[in-house]
């Protein structure tokens, strides 16, 4: 603690330089943060939904539909709990400005597969009688402000209607919530009731875009994935069944690979800003030769001096991560419920093992050089010689000395 004046006297010796060294820093940071909360979400969700289901899928892609009548069979499989099928409906809101995932389910079989959503009795009877009902998400209702009884147009740019509409109206008869608050942010969605669907859609009746399978025991997961795609293997409807997250993961990278993406982006801003901030510290340390020569004369060692520097780099790494991670927790929090991107633990990790990392980097080389540095050198005026002075005495001996002066 002691030694805190020098390392805040070192750092603001060129006010104007550290500032926007700072500012730098706290600019990478910022988009460090974001990109990484990103990166979390989509590996967070993933984890989050554990092995506890499977989703068997058509071998070839997951938009390739399934027949129902495979349905019974997969349910036959020894540690199958429940079985629900599932389509993709793809309607838009409020012309096209309201984009929310929907799924087009049969009712019963939904509150079999997903205990964690949270509804009363009733409300799951009237989706089971009503055809052209629909259930949502708390936090999709409260931000389009829907109750029960209300009629929600959905126009599908995936499905038509018998007639050739794509408008399809369906009525809300329910609003569900998680059973705890990490399944609350995610009530979000919308669920239809597949008997409306199939029977007014202009094709592909009877089909099943995936098969959502709960089991007794996620440690038989593996086991169980197998034989199920054993029973349609060599047939013209061969399955591929995995764990719900690994299929979550397969559907995102559908976009790309999310994590290589955003590891590449920050990636280049840290080398840009590793550079301009090792130049700036190297220079700093360069104008205080004289300064860190009376040090050592003053009795510090010479891993003191070394430790002064790599201190001010820590110091300046350290308040750059935090100013920028605050701005981008701000950003994050200050999303609606339908972004849920969040500065996580995760992230913080992240940006403090960034620091440690980036401190060493910049920090180290000056502090050598500080280490290293002769005093009566540095008094001199002289410093440590540069690397054409090196090469100098290697070739002319004594005499680049006078070369030198």
């Amino acid at each position: 603690m002691k030694y805190l004046g020098l390392i805040y006297a070192g750092l603001f010796r060129k006010k104007l330089r550290t500032f926007l060294t700072l500012a730098s820093l706290i600019a990478a940071f910022s988009l460090l943060g974001l990109l990484q909360a990103v990166n979390s979400l989509f590996s967070g969700a993933a984890d989050f939904l554990g092995a506890s289901r499977l989703i068997t899928q058509a071998s070839t892609s997951f938009t390739q539909p399934l027949p129902m009548r495979m349905l019974p069979q997969i349910e036959a499989v020894p540690g199958v709990a429940a079985v629900n099928h599932s389509q993709f409906f793809g309607g838009q809101y409020q012309d096209g400005r309201g984009f929310f995932p929907q799924f087009a389910v049969n009712p019963q079989r939904l509150r079999d597969t997903y205990p964690e959503w949270v509804m009363d009795n009733e409300s799951w009877l009237r989706f089971i009688s009503t055809n052209d009902g629909t259930i949502v998400g708390r936090n999709l209702a409260e931000q389009y402000g829907w109750k029960v009884g209300d009629i929600v147009p959905l126009n599908s740019f995936i499905w038509t209607q018998a007639g050739g509409s794509r408008t399809w109206e369906w009525r809300v008869v329910g609003i569900f919530d998680g059973i705890n608050e990490d399944w609350s942010q995610r009530a979000n969605l919308m669920y239809l009731n597949y008997a409306q669907f199939d029977e007014a859609r202009s094709g592909g009746k009877g089909l099943a875009g995936i098969f959502v399978v709960r089991i007794s025991d996620p440690e038989a997961s593996e086991r169980i994935a197998s034989v199920i795609d054993a029973k349609f293997e060599n047939s013209s409807d061969e399955t591929k069944t995995q764990k719900e997250s690994e299929f979550q993961l397969g559907f995102i990278r559908q976009l790309g690979d999310i994590g290589l993406i955003v590891n590449l982006i920050t990636g280049a801003v840290f080398f840009s800003i590793l550079f301009l901030t090792g130049v700036a510290m190297s220079q700093a340390v360069r104008e205080r030769i004289p300064e860190l020569a009376v040090l050592k004369c003053l009795g510090f060692t010479d891993r003191q001096v070394m430790g002064l520097v790599l201190a001010e780099a820590f110091a300046l790494c350290l308040v750059g991560a935090l100013l920028g991670m605050a701005v981008a927790s701000v950003a994050t929090g200050v999303l609606p419920p339908e972004f849920p991107v969040r500065a996580d633990l995760r992230v913080w990790v992240i940006a403090g093992i960034s620091v440690a990392v980036l401190t060493l980097a910049v920090g180290l080389p000056p502090a050598l050089a500080a280490r290293r540095l002769k005093i009566v050198d540095a008094l001199a005026g002289r410093g440590e010689p540069s690397a054409f002075e090196r090469a100098l005495r290697r070739l002319f001996g004594g005499r680049s000395e006078e070369a030198s002066a």
